[in-house]
């Protein structure tokens, strides 16, 4: 999986904070290498991932109360509308096949033809 800069950025702040609650919880730490464990190196409870982490970051963020779905469709769809290649989109997503992905983003598929035949009058006024 490739990540970008920023991504890789935000998980080295969040391994730095992750540093100072394993050196706060002392020998309570459990190092099972999870990347988002509880305070103790934990699996994190769902309810508490919702209720502690997420619900609060998103009303920082200044959203509505949105689920983790909602965000994943989110990013689809806004890939998909950039010219994100659908088989891209599909691996990120982890759809078996690329069909399940054009399926269920077949919304896109009149920007996506607009935005195609736009290409292809740039390309064909190149030639004139």
């Amino acid at each position: 999986m490739v990540l970008s800069p920023s991504s890789v950025a935000a998980l080295r702040r969040h391994r730095a904070r992750q540093q100072q609650e394993r050196l706060a919880a002392g020998d309570l730490w459990q190092d099972l290498g999870l990347v988002f464990p509880n305070t103790l190196g934990r699996p994190m409870e769902p309810r508490c991932l919702l209720s502690d982490v997420y619900r609060p970051l998103l009303r920082r963020a200044g959203l509505p109360p949105i689920t983790f779905h909602t965000l994943r469709h989110t990013a689809a769809t806004l890939l998909l509308a950039e010219g994100e290649h659908p088989k891209v989109v599909q691996e990120l997503l982890g759809h078996a096949q690329v069909s399940i992905t054009l399926d269920r983003y077949s919304h896109m598929t009149p920007r996506l033809m607009s935005n195609a035949a736009a290409l292809m009058d740039r390309l064909l006024d190149q030639e004139a």
